[in-house]
């Protein structure tokens, strides 16, 4: 065989095999995530630096496990929601106390052996965090409380979450999962690695949303923006705690020092509806029902 009949396509013939795939109605290809240069976009006005995060841990209880593999990607946004760059990651990997579970293992492919004598500095942490002005992550009620307990800079930043600021289901996915976005955004990565998801997260953020047109960020900036009302349902009847449960209510049983008792976070314009609601259904009577205001800044922290 000659040399020109075994050259590999270039990406320009592997981008037309694919178009004349998708051409035919019989295929759908998906393409392997290439993170976002550097500089991709001027600003077109203010700009403001995030740090997307992702955590691997030895499991689900930030007072019991521990971080084994942490990334942190920073990228640049307008306030308009546009990401208009990204920047170079900051990765580590960390010797827990305890022998990784093999259950955590088969998730993230990291083993005892990957992590030995590895460890992160909360110091370098904490220098990489402070210039950032937004956190997020998907499914930051989980990674902030356990980077809170790692390093106390994330206490003092805004958080945001790409998976339940962002009305996947109103744009037409049928779940929020990362790994499923990105299928049905048209593309894969490795998953379950820190830095890969960072990636593949950041990406769907700049990509605009299939219904509404505006890139997803800037539907998550939006949402992180609006402050919202934490609500406890302090010595509510347990026979009526089915209620509770059906209106999205979380027990806290935990000791943070906030109340031991079911809670639930609303939109500033819910909160007196939610509270006539808890008068009429779960306590029958008028009392002070205790609440405060959340706002970005201890939004998904277990800190009260």
């Amino acid at each position: 065989m000659s040399r020109e009949g075994s050259r590999e396509p270039d990406e320009a013939e592997l981008e037309a095999m694919a178009a004349l795939l998708e051409a035919s109605g019989r295929y759908r290809v998906l393409r392997r995530l290439r993170p976002r240069a550097a500089a991709a976009a001027a600003a077109a006005g203010p700009t403001r630096l995030g740090l997307y995060v992702d955590v691997e841990t030895t499991g689900l209880e930030p007072g019991r496990h521990e971080i084994i593999e942490l990334a942190m990607v920073p990228f640049t946004y307008g306030l308009d929601g546009q990401v208009l760059s990204v920047g170079e990651p900051f990765h580590g990997l960390r010797e827990p106390s305890h022998p990784i579970p093999p259950e955590i293992t088969a998730i993230t492919g990291i083993d005892d052996a990957a992590v030995l004598g590895h460890a992160i500095d909360p110091d370098a942490v904490s220098a990489f965090v402070a210039p950032a002005h937004l956190v997020v992550a998907h499914n930051a009620a989980f990674d902030r409380k356990f980077l809170e307990r790692f390093c106390a800079s994330f206490t003092t930043k805004a958080w945001a979450c790409s998976m339940s600021q962002v009305d996947w289901a109103a744009e037409g996915y049928e779940g929020a999962k990362l790994a499923y976005l990105a299928g049905a955004a048209g593309f894969f990565y490795e998953r379950h690695r820190a830095t890969h998801d960072c990636h593949a997260a950041i990406e769907l953020l700049a990509r605009p949303l299939p219904r509404s047109g505006r890139p997803a960020l800037a539907q998550l900036l939006e949402r992180a923006r609006a402050p919202s009302w934490r609500i406890w349902a302090e010595g509510a009847p347990y026979d009526l705690k089915h209620l509770l449960k059906a209106r999205n209510y979380r027990w806290n049983g935990d000791d943070n020092g906030a109340p031991r008792a079911w809670w639930t976070e609303v939109p500033e314009a819910g909160r007196e509806a939610e509270l006539a609601w808890l008068q009429a259904e779960i306590y029958q009577r008028e009392l002070e029902i205790a609440c405060r205001r959340i706002d970005a800044y201890d939004r998904f922290s277990d800190r009260w």
